[in-house]
């Protein structure tokens, strides 16, 4: 690996073309973060970058890490204060098989990070599952949430039932499946409209935090838990302006939940990106930060 990656990640050999993975990646930093899910400290993974008044934190997606915003925390640090963090249970923070990855755990272990890294209130953006992870968390800590940011987020469905048949050797299996380098690949070219995307580089991105230690363990923990369920009975409840980004071709996710989403939250605002899939924010990561930029 080499030597300007900070050394807690996993060893990077090839395939990184593009210039905002490879400085992304040298930005990582990693704290030691005393948090009430755990008496010992998470290694806790997260990137800073820019200045500005009002800190936006970007959420990732289900099995991904910060890395998921490599196009975009460019752009968008040029004008402002800009945080993205590995959840817990994901990404590189760290892993314990003594601490359960569920959706109260997340949020927490979030909470926590905003308290002592952040110390102010924040813009939350959250792609896919980070959506629903920043539903969860705008509910749960209003305060903390100056405005919110919803790009093709999960949050409206019923979390699927395989939890409930996620023991051995089933759940090794599942994770086995998903690690697999082809079904990755396939996964990849489906959140993209344009396949193009879909290449070594965003492959090397989308999997290199499958090398972390506990990577499975932690993955079958999360559906175990049920993860994210629907908050569609909750939203009316989010007083905070909130803007919802889709890619008008998302393939992962479908295109009407945009609207329940306009529809169930009252301060709310629908952009649609044309021409994009279910990654606005890696497929026109120009238009994504234009739309959050108006939006502030």
């Amino acid at each position: 690996m080499s030597s300007s990656y900070p050394n807690f990640l996993p060893q990077v050999t090839e395939g990184l073309t593009e210039l905002t993975s490879i400085d992304l990646l040298k930005n990582l930093q990693q704290i030691q973060l005393m948090s009430s899910v755990s008496p010992q400290p998470v290694h806790t993974t997260y990137t800073r970058q820019g200045k500005g008044n009002i800190p936006l934190l970007l959420l990732h997606g289900f099995d991904s890490s910060v890395l998921e915003f490599r196009r975009l925390i460019p752009l968008l640090s040029q004008n402002h204060e800009v945080w993205s963090v590995d959840l817990l249970g994901f990404g590189f923070t760290s892993r314990s098989l003594d601490i359960a990855v569920s959706p109260h755990n997340i949020k927490t272990h979030l909470y926590d990070f905003c308290q002592h890294l952040i110390g102010k209130p924040v813009i939350l953006v959250g792609a896919s599952m980070g959506g629903a992870a920043a539903l969860d968390f705008t509910l749960t800590y209003p305060r903390i949430v100056e405005k919110l940011v919803l790009i093709d987020s999960a949050g409206l469905a019923n979390p699927p039932i395989l939890g409930k048949f996620m023991f051995s050797p089933l759940d090794t299996f599942a994770t086995s499946f998903l690690a697999n380098p082809r079904i990755r690949q396939n996964i990849s070219r489906t959140a993209y409209y344009d396949k193009s995307l879909a290449s070594l580089d965003a492959g090397v991105c989308a999997a290199l935090h499958l090398e972390c230690e506990n990577w499975s363990r932690s993955l079958i923990s999360f559906t175990k838990s049920g993860g994210y369920g629907a908050f569609l009975p909750k939203l009316s409840r989010i007083g905070q302006e909130t803007l919802i980004i889709w890619g008008e071709n998302d393939r992962i996710l479908g295109v009407k939940d945009a609207t329940r989403f306009k529809n169930a939250i009252s301060r709310s605002k629908l952009v649609w990106i044309p021409r994009c899939g279910h990654v606005p924010h890696l497929e026109k990561p120009v238009d994504t930060a234009r739309a959050i930029e108006e939006f502030i």
